[in-house]
C-alpha cells in the first residue's frame, strides 16, 4: 500500500493529515485505551450497562409467561421481533462492505473507519441472533433449528429460508469475528509493547499471538487477510438476500416479490453506514481523531447514503409499479394499504427519513456539514427501522378476509426488550473503544506519506525528527514503541 499523491487540480485531498507522524498515529490511537476512561465514558456505560440488565428482566418475563407478553396477534404474527431481527441484521452490514469489499477495490479511505464498524457489524449481530431463539417460544428448545443428531431424529426443514437463515448469520458472524480478530493481531502487538503493566502486557501478548512484525510475519497476515476478505465479500450480498427470502418466498401479498434480495442489501448497507456515521461522530469528537477520521473520509460515507438512499427510494417506486401491473387485487390493496391506510404514519415515516432525508447530501456544504451528518444519520436508521415495520406488520395484519383484520401494538415486554438490545450494543461498544484500538493503526500507518519507501530522503531534509517506521506495513518493521 503505496502512498499516492492527491491531485489539487481535481480537488483530491490526504486522507489523513499530512504533517502527522507514524508515531503519532500510535499515540492518538493507543492512548484512547491507556489513559483512564474519561467521566463521560463511565455514565454512558452505566446507563447502557442499565439497559442490558433491563433486556435480562425483558427475556425472563418472556421465559415465564410465554410470547402472550408481546403484541404479537391473529394475523400479525410477526411483529417487533423480527422488524428487529432484520433492523439489526442491517447494522450489521457496513462493516463487511468497509473491511472486504473496499479493501478488495484497493480503496484506502476505509482504513481510518474499518475496526470500527466491523466492531459494529459483530455486535449488531449478536443483538440480531438474539431473536430467532426468543421468538419461537421456547428458548430452551432452540437447538432444533440446528441439525444436531437426536434420539427422535427430528431434522430442521432446509427447504425453508428460516433454517438458511441460521446457516447464512452464523457463518457470517464466524467470518466477521475472524476477520476483526486477524486485522487487530498487529495493533495488539503494538499496544503489548507500550504496555506499563505486567497484565496488560501479558494480557495483549497473548491476542498479538507472538507478533514481531517480520517479513514473514507481514506476508501471513496480508495473505490470511486476503482470503477472509475473499470470503467475506460474498457475504455482503448472500446473508441479507436470504434474510430477504424469509418473505419473498411465501405467497403473502406485499412479500412475494423478486425486488427483495437486491432490495434488503441496499437498504442493509445504507442503515448500516448511518449507525457508524452517528459514532463515528461522537467518538472522533470526544477521542481526538479528526487528524485521522478526516471531512474527507466522512463526505465518501454520505456519498455512499446518497446512492443507497436511492436504490432503496427507487426500491419503494418499483414495488408500487409491480403491484399494479401484475393486475393482482391482493397485491394492489396491499401497497395502498401502506399509504393510507391505518399503518400510513409508518410508512410516510419511512419514505420521509430515508427517500428525502439523504437527498441532501447532493449538496456539498450538506455533505461537509456535522450536525447536518449527524441528525440525516439518526433519521435514517429510524426510518430503516420503520422499513421492516412496514414491510412486516402492515403485510400481515390486514388478511385476506375482513374478518380476520386487526391491529398490532407493542406491549412494554416488546418495547424493553428492544431497547435492551441497545443497550447490550452499546454496552459492548464502550468496551470495545476502552480495550481494543477503535482504529487500524498499521492500515493507516500505510496511507500515509512516510510509508512509502521513496519518502524517506525528502523527509529527512525537512529535519522531522518524530518520524519513525513502527508498525508500517510496507516497512515490514516490528510494531514497538
Amino acid at each position: 500500500m503505496g502512498y499516492i499523491v492527491p491531485i489539487k487540480e481535481l480537488g483530491e485531498s490526504p486522507l489523513v493529515d499530512p504533517k502527522i507522524s507514524l508515531h503519532e498515529v500510535t499515540d492518538v490511537v493507543a492512548k484512547v485505551t491507556e489513559n483512564k476512561a474519561p467521566r463521560g465514558w463511565w455514565f454512558a456505560f452505566l446507563f447502557a450497562a442499565s439497559f442490558t440488565g433491563i433486556l435480562g428482566i425483558a427475556v425472563g418475563v418472556l421465559f415465564w409467561y410465554g410470547v402472550g407478553v408481546w403484541g404479537n396477534n391473529s394475523p400479525s404474527y410477526w411483529a417487533w421481533d423480527i422488524t428487529n431481527f432484520v433492523w439489526w441484521i442491517g447494522i450489521g452490514h457496513a462493516g463487511t462492505l468497509i473491511s472486504a469489499v473496499l479493501f478488495l477495490f484497493r480503496q484506502k479511505w476505509r482504513t481510518a473507519i474499518n475496526r470500527f464498524s466491523e466492531a459494529m457489524t459483530i455486535f449488531a449481530v449478536m443483538c440480531a441472533g438474539m431473536y430467532p431463539g426468543l421468538h419461537v417460544g421456547r428458548a430452551w428448545y432452540a437447538y432444533y433449528m440446528f441439525p444436531i443428531p437426536n434420539q427422535m431424529s427430528l431434522w430442521p426443514n432446509f427447504k425453508s429460508p428460516l433454517m438458511w437463515d441460521i446457516f447464512a448469520v452464523s457463518t457470517y458472524f464466524t467470518v466477521s469475528l475472524l476477520f476483526w480478530y486477524v486485522g487487530l493481531i498487529p495493533d495488539f502487538a503494538t499496544l503489548r509493547d507500550r504496555a506499563k503493566t505486567a497484565v496488560r502486557r501479558k494480557v495483549y501478548a497473548f491476542f498479538a499471538l507472538g507478533w514481531l512484525g517480520s517479513n514473514r510475519h507481514w506476508q501471513n497476515y496480508e495473505r490470511a487477510y486476503l482470503i477472509l476478505a475473499a470470503f467475506s465479500t460474498p457475504l455482503v450480498l448472500s446473508v441479507h438476500s436470504v434474510v430477504s427470502f424469509d418473505f419473498a418466498t411465501s405467497v403473502i401479498p406485499g412479500w412475494h416479490t423478486t425486488i427483495f434480495p437486491p432490495y434488503f442489501v441496499a437498504g442493509a448497507v445504507f442503515s448500516g453506514f448511518a449507525m457508524v456515521m452517528t459514532l463515528m461522530l461522537i467518538t472522533r469528537a470526544v477521542y481526538g481523531v479528526k487528524s485521522i477520521v478526516t471531512m474527507k473520509h466522512l463526505e465518501l460515507m454520505n456519498k455512499i447514503m446518497l446512492t443507497t438512499g436511492s436504490l432503496v427510494g427507487y426500491a419503494y417506486g418499483m414495488e408500487f409499479f409491480l403491484a399494479w401491473y401484475s393486475g393482482n387485487d391482493y397485491e394492489w390493496f396491499t401497497f395502498v394499504n401502506r399509504a393510507t391506510g391505518p399503518y400510513a404514519w409508518a410508512y410516510w415515516t419511512m419514505i420521509s427519513c430515508n427517500v428525502i432525508t439523504p437527498q441532501i447530501f447532493w449538496f456539498k456544504k450538506m455533505r461537509t456539514s456535522i450536525p447536518v451528518m449527524f441528525v440525516a444519520s439518526i433519521l435514517i436508521n429510524i426510518g430503516m427501522w420503520f422499513e421492516r415495520f412496514v414491510i412486516i406488520v402492515t403485510s400481515l395484519h390486514r388478511d385476506f378476509i375482513p374478518s380476520s383484520w386487526g391491529y398490532f401494538r407493542p406491549t412494554i415486554v416488546d418495547v424493553l426488550t428492544y431497547m435492551g438490545t441497545l443497550g447490550f450494543f452499546f454496552t459492548a461498544f464502550l468496551l470495545f473503544i476502552r480495550w481494543i484500538p477503535m482504529i487500524a493503526i498499521a492500515e493507516v500507518k500505510g496511507t500515509l506519506p512516510s510509508a512509502d519507501p521513496h519518502f524517506g530522503h525528502a523527509h529527512a531534509d525537512h529535519g522531522d525528527e518524530n518520524h519513525d517506521t513502527e508498525a508500517a506495513p510496507d516497512a515490514a518493521l516490528a510494531p514497538g514503541e
